[in-house]
């Protein structure tokens, strides 16, 4: 499948995912962990005091596989863009944390999650909150103009990585930094399909963790903290009864088989198939 194909994918699916939620949609079956409908890698991702802080609509729209506002260790006063904002959990997390003198941006490129972003943000009351329209392959701000981007599970739905964080250097601030949540490919050498973000192999672009961090690397970031975090997603949700604990929809929208496609995520992490990884990159000061 194309970029551009798999653009309009993952468009109509989160386009699904926002009206899911407008119209009261819920996550899941209502199973336990055991059941095999639990998604390993959506489930259970942000603690209860984060959830009251958010409108239910924005944690029931949350797309991610991490908590990236909770790496980031974001401060007051800083301006921070969310790639692939969705329901705007993150960029409403994050606009708390950096406070009325920052800033906080959410980029999306569904029009129906930017519809839902907004009444969240409104419900929420926050001012210093911007939801933009655009794709993360052309983020639509000026150079050097953010100190924090996040990301959470969303470069690897990108045919084009390298142009996706080139942008992410160009607009951060000298001194700025990269905190992500992302899914890389493991040491074997398939996987089990359906999964949340592929029906097939050629709709999956995942790259190792290896060559992530080469990319990074040839565009400028230097590392500060790099890990695999699969383990502990696989013990957080068979430590859960529930596939979500706060209800959020997960993944599911992206394929009708649920219970299947859990298997296979579980599986495939569980083989080493993918993995989940974290870092923290930072642009040189002297930039």
């Amino acid at each position: 499948m194309s970029d551009p194909d798999i653009k309009e994918v993952v468009k109509e699916k989160y386009g699904e995912a926002a009206l899911r939620v407008k119209s009261g949609g819920s996550s899941c079956c209502g199973a336990s962990a055991s059941s095999g409908c639990a998604d390993p890698i959506t489930s259970n991702l942000y603690e209860a005091l984060q959830a009251n802080e958010v409108p239910e609509e924005a944690l029931l729209a949350s797309l991610g596989c991490g908590n990236p506002t909770a790496l980031a260790k974001l401060n007051p006063g800083e301006v921070v863009l969310d790639l692939g904002s969705g329901g705007g959990i993150d960029v409403l997390l994050s606009a708390r944390r950096v406070g009325p003198t920052g800033k906080a941006y959410g980029l999306d490129m569904t029009d129906e999650m930017l519809a839902l972003a907004n009444e969240n943000k409104r419900k929420a009351g926050a001012e210093n909150v911007e939801f933009l329209r655009g794709e993360i392959e052309h983020i639509p701000l000026p150079n050097n103009s953010v100190d924090v981007i996040i990301s959470n599970c969303v470069i690897n739905l990108s045919a084009d990585k390298d142009q996706v964080l080139r942008e992410a250097f160009r607009v951060l601030k000298p001194g700025g930094r990269y905190a992500f949540q992302e899914m890389a490919s493991g040491e074997a050498a398939t996987s089990y399909f359906p999964l949340p973000w592929a029906t097939e192999p050629s709709d999956s672009f995942l790259v190792s963790a290896e060559e992530m961090g080469s990319v990074l690397g040839e565009c400028g970031f230097v590392a500060e903290l790099f890990e695999d975090t699969s383990d502990t997603h696989l013990s957080r949700t068979i430590a859960n009864a529930t596939p979500s604990a706060q209800g959020q929809l997960g993944l599911s929208v992206f394929v009708d088989n649920l219970a299947q496609k859990a298997k296979n995520a579980r599986r495939s992490l569980e083989e080493n198939q993918v993995r989940l990884v974290r870092g923290i990159f930072r642009v040189s000061s002297a930039q």
